[in-house]
């Protein structure tokens, strides 16, 4: 299976691992069928455990498919079961950087709005509060750098709630979209989306003790702005 040496492990234990997701590779299998994580992290496992059958890996989390960096994925059933309940609990925290469109003028603040998901089109979109099946969304944003040259800003977010495309629409409504979004995007048409899952949280399944996980893009292409 291509992908396997490739693989950027970040951690491993018996009960967890943390790997570098690559842009445009889907975290589990979609209609594409094109190679996915999931499938390349258990070809992973089969192998180096020369393991017969079926290996158990429990997805815990997702990374949009354009979107690259850092994902952790369970062993275990046990540890599947805790580190989903951190999900649901918000004690697994992502922190991603963006490269945005324009200037930010306010070097921090959070952004909170109302999100429904278009499911026939896949897209989200800001909407008032009343709407049925609008979902409250939260991030907060710290800007990093401005480069006038380029008119870009680099963002750091934290995420509060985990909603369908939620930075990229909270960004795009803020009027400063994501550089290269082709969904939600004003600039960048035709080059890979500049947002990156930099910083994962959690409380290890068995030791508890809290971990976090770094994985940089590569400071090249929009990314340069990172030098």
């Amino acid at each position: 299976m291509q992908g396997i040496q490739e693989l950027n492990i970040i951690y491993e234990d018996n009960h967890i691992i943390v790997v570098e997701k690559k842009p445009n590779i889907p975290s589990q299998s979609d209609k594409t069928e094109d190679l996915d994580m999931l499938s390349i992290v258990k070809q992973y496992i089969k192998e180096k455990y020369k393991k017969p059958g079926n290996v158990y890996v429990g997805l815990i989390h997702r990374l949009d498919r354009p979107v690259g960096g850092v994902m952790v994925f369970a062993k275990t059933s046990k540890a599947a079961s805790r580190l989903s309940e951190q999900v649901r609990n918000k004690t697994l925290k992502k922190q991603y950087l963006a490269v945005v469109d324009g200037k930010v003028e306010q070097v921090t603040g959070t952004l909170e709005n109302y999100l429904y998901k278009d499911e026939r089109n896949n897209i989200s979109k800001v909407v008032k509060k009343e709407k049925k099946n609008a979902k409250y969304a939260k991030l907060d944003y710290e800007l990093l750098k401005y480069n006038e040259i380029k008119d870009l800003s680099l963002l750091k977010i934290n995420l509060h709630t985990g909603r369908h495309h939620q930075i990229r629409v909270q960004l795009a409504n803020f009027g400063h979209s994501i550089f290269g979004d082709q969904k939600y995007g004003t600039r960048g048409k035709g080059k890979q989306i500049a947002l990156w899952a930099y910083k994962l949280t959690i409380v290890h399944p068995i030791t508890k003790q809290e971990m976090t996980f770094e994985c940089m893009p590569k400071p090249e292409g929009t990314w340069c702005i990172l030098k």
